[in-house]
């Protein structure tokens, strides 16, 4: 049985597992998930990015959206709005509302986030082992510059989902993260690997987070298998949401080949562009890194296992 592990984080991650599930139904597969874009609200601790995964692969992701429950109501949010609580610009759910309820009841009952998650998984039997980065906590920050020309920190959820990107960030910190270590089963995983593979997730807050956990990156490194990753960016632009904001405030271009030497030479063997983007082969071959173009676009679970498919081709090429 092929043993594969996936650095994920929301939506393209979560979409694109759904394509690797199809692409390898006999694969063993952990998800190693991104867990700095969690955050406290309404007392109760938010994993938008597990869950994403769980809702996804489980069935219960609202489609349209790709993030948040299907046939979800806002009765909840109304009658904290009304109280006058806040945030009112996340939407959090009434079926969303009860997870974060469960886990923050675990969570005070002693259970580390690893053993939450498993148990969460329990209902939704997502068909992979998913894993948070760790178990401590981890919050990802955004440096904003202000309209006074003055600099603060905020939230990522808030700079992400409140302000829409629309203000520069000049720097990204994964806060806690230096004082973190992997979640139990985190490491075994990544040793015990026949592939390992970067979706097209967010390269800084949401695949650079996670191996902003020390002991991660070192792992991939030096697990001795193949490390494949997908481009989250086509024609020089993401495929949605607004990673170029955040690689802009890491030194980062919004291009397949520069996302690729983000990664780097050393942790990254294989990497995937889209057709539209097959100037970049040659450069990214370049930097040392097996490179092919390949459509990057996850219309429907077809091509996202279309995707998959050509991610573990490459790594048994890079093999070979």
């Amino acid at each position: 049985m092929q043993r594969i592990v996936v650095l994920a984080g929301g939506i393209g991650g979560a979409r694109f597992l759904r394509g690797l599930k199809a692409a390898a139904p006999d694969a063993e597969i952990t998800v190693i998930g991104n867990t700095g874009d969690d955050i406290h609200l309404f007392g109760l601790k938010v994993c938008p990015d597990l869950d994403t995964v769980m809702y996804t692969l489980g069935g219960g992701i609202h489609e349209e959206q790709g993030w948040g429950r299907a046939d979800e109501t806002f009765t909840v949010k109304e009658e904290l709005a009304a109280y006058g609580v806040g945030p009112e610009w996340f939407g959090l759910g009434d079926r969303d509302f009860a997870t974060h309820i469960v886990r923050t009841q675990m969570i005070g009952a002693g259970y580390p986030l690893s053993a939450v998650t498993e148990a969460l998984c329990t209902r939704w039997q997502p068909g992979v082992r998913l894993l948070p980065m760790t178990d401590d906590r981890v919050e990802t920050h955004v440096v904003i510059e202000t309209g006074d020309g003055d600099r603060r920190a905020v939230h990522f959820q808030e700079y992400w989902v409140r302000l829409r990107a629309s203000v520069p960030a000049r720097a990204v910190v994964p806060v806690g993260a230096e004082q973190s270590k992997p979640a139990p089963g985190v490491l075994d995983a990544i040793a015990g690997a026949d592939v390992i593979l970067f979706p097209p997730s967010n390269p800084v807050v949401s695949i650079g987070t996670i191996l902003a956990v020390p002991g991660i990156r070192e792992a991939v490194a030096g697990a001795g298998v193949p490390v494949v990753g997908l481009s989250p960016i086509v024609g020089n632009a993401p495929v949605r949401g607004m990673a170029d904001k955040v690689l802009a405030a890491v030194g980062v271009e919004a291009t397949a080949a520069a996302v690729a030497r983000h990664y780097g030479q050393g942790l990254l063997d294989g990497w995937l562009v889209d057709t539209v983007d097959s100037a970049a082969v040659a450069e990214v071959e370049e930097a040392g890194i097996r490179c092919r173009a390949v459509p990057l676009m996850m219309t429907d679970v077809g091509a996202a296992a279309a995707m998959a498919r050509e991610a573990l081709a490459l790594a048994a090429e890079v093999q070979a």
